[in-house]
């Protein structure tokens, strides 16, 4: 749809209003397109309107997405109540497109963001430490991924 493409375009360029403008119009006659209420949603976002990107986000993964826009709409939905501090409901939305895509690294870092924000401190630990040891090729923290790996798990654990 060319209009679609115009309004990315747009977006791609900077002019963020100008692409959310496009995007309110091309939702208002494309009610029921997943696609157009997810871009919608993400130009709300991108103008600091996270309030107002939350219906379209919500509308977007219930009409259904692709799988790479799917990963988004999680994200950004997630990612926009915790900012907002709705915790419980970014706790959530993040877990559920972390069952759908368990290898999203970005879904597992917002989700312990959220587990930090819900004072779930270890469970936050964990999943960014496992992130971290999964996805480094940093030499000096690859000789010591089995021990992260150990401890990660284990952070108020003592040893005497």
């Amino acid at each position: 749809m060319k209009e679609l493409e115009y309004a990315l375009e747009l977006r791609k360029r900077g002019l963020y209003k100008e692409s959310n403008k496009k995007l309110q119009e091309l939702v208002k006659f494309y009610k029921e397109d997943a696609t157009i209420n997810y871009h919608t949603a993400v130009s709300f976002d991108l103008l600091g309107d996270e309030r107002k990107a939350v219906p379209y986000y919500e509308k977007a993964i219930q009409l259904g997405l692709n799988n790479e826009d799917l990963q988004g709409a999680f994200i950004g939905l997630g990612s926009t109540y915790r900012t907002l501090g709705e915790y419980v409901k970014a706790k959530e939305v993040l877990k559920k497109g972390m069952e759908e895509f368990p290898e999203n690294r970005a879904l597992q870092t917002f989700y312990a963001m959220t587990m930090y924000n819900l004072k779930e401190y270890q469970k936050a630990m964990e999943i960014l430490l496992k992130c971290l040891i999964e996805t480094t090729t940093d030499p000096n923290l690859l000789q010591y991924k089995r021990a992260i790996e150990f401890y990660s798990t284990q952070l108020d654990q003592i040893w005497e």
